[in-house]
């Protein structure tokens, strides 16, 4: 029996191609899951983990969940531990570091070679796993990345059951189209949650010759406001900084005001970001600013120095 030892496969299938055990557990080969081994020297990526966790299902099986989710290579962080889908429950099977799930009308597509959750589908999935404001982050790079509309996250939500389901729709009605990063939409999202109204993302400003001046990651043109999240790729190349400068400069003379945030205003002291916005919106008329911010952001943005 002819066997591609450069991909996983179960131990069992080596002992029946002629494999002895010993060299199976020599230093030719390295464990890829409980009883599925791979040639030494192959990379162990979240591909080759995925089609280990596939390597004892049936040809219908696909990987989903936090596994479908690293092939796919999302902007989230996923738990451990691989998942596997299966149509019906007699195809089940238990396997160590391997979850699986039943699920009759899921969709596949395959990814770099293996049949994985579908986009839609894995938004729904990771919905009883990521919180709130990541699961918008994943939903907003579906969008921007892959073509995802944000109505086909909508549906797939509709029926998802219990509370990941009411989850997954909430999520998804945060969803928006043109997201340049998932730190732009946490910035948003911190906003949002604490009763601010919502920011129009990425507005490209004009000067007055109708030319356009730069794009900004969230503005409110009513107030002539922009909210930038800044990261430390524009401090590390000096010469683009200097450049984002003379454009903030030069914006601020057509009478618009620029409050930039960094990632210590996301994660260590959001409460100092959230106050600041909603000061310069109020100084600015914005229409339908709070009296105060809500505090509904607290839970989803704790602020903690371990959360960097």
């Amino acid at each position: 029996m002819e066997l591609d030892t450069t991909r996983p496969f179960p131990r069992w299938q080596g002992l029946r191609a002629g494999i002895s055990r010993a060299t199976l557990d020599g230093p030719g080969y390295q464990r890829v899951l409980h009883g599925v081994v791979i040639a030494a020297g192959v990379p162990i990526t979240p591909r080759v983990r995925a089609q280990g966790a596939l390597a004892c299902f049936f040809a219908h099986a696909f990987a989903s969940h936090a596994t479908a989710a690293r092939v796919w290579g999302v902007p989230i962080e996923t738990g451990p531990g691989e998942h596997v889908t299966v149509p019906v429950a007699g195809e089940r099977l238990r396997r160590d570091g391997v979850t699986c799930h039943v699920r009759a009308d899921a969709s596949a597509v395959v990814v770099d070679g293996v049949r994985v959750s579908s986009l839609p589908d894995l938004f729904v999935e990771l919905a009883g796993d990521v919180p709130l404001v990541e699961l918008v982050v994943l939903g907003d790079w579906m969008v921007r990345r892959k073509g995802i509309t944000p109505a086909r996250l909508i549906g797939a939500c509709r029926s998802a059951p219990g509370v990941a389901g009411r989850l997954a729709r909430r999520a998804a009605a945060y969803v928006r189209t043109g997201v340049d990063s998932p730190m732009e939409t946490r910035l948003r999202m911190l906003l949002v949650l604490a009763g601010l109204p919502e920011p129009r993302v990425n507005v490209t400003i004009r000067d007055v010759d109708g030319e356009p001046v730069r794009r900004f990651d969230l503005s409110w043109p009513e107030g002539k406001v922009i909210v930038e999240y800044d990261g430390r790729h524009h401090v590390e190349r000096e010469e683009q900084w200097e450049v984002d400068l003379a454009r903030r400069e030069e914006i601020d003379d057509h009478g618009w005001r620029i409050l930039v945030v960094v990632a210590r205003g996301i994660y260590r002291d959001p409460g100092s970001t959230v106050d600041r916005v909603w000061r310069l919106l109020r100084a600015r008329g914005v229409p339908d600013v709070p009296s105060r911010p809500s505090q509904a952001w607290r839970p989803h943005f704790p602020g903690h120095a371990s959360y960097l």
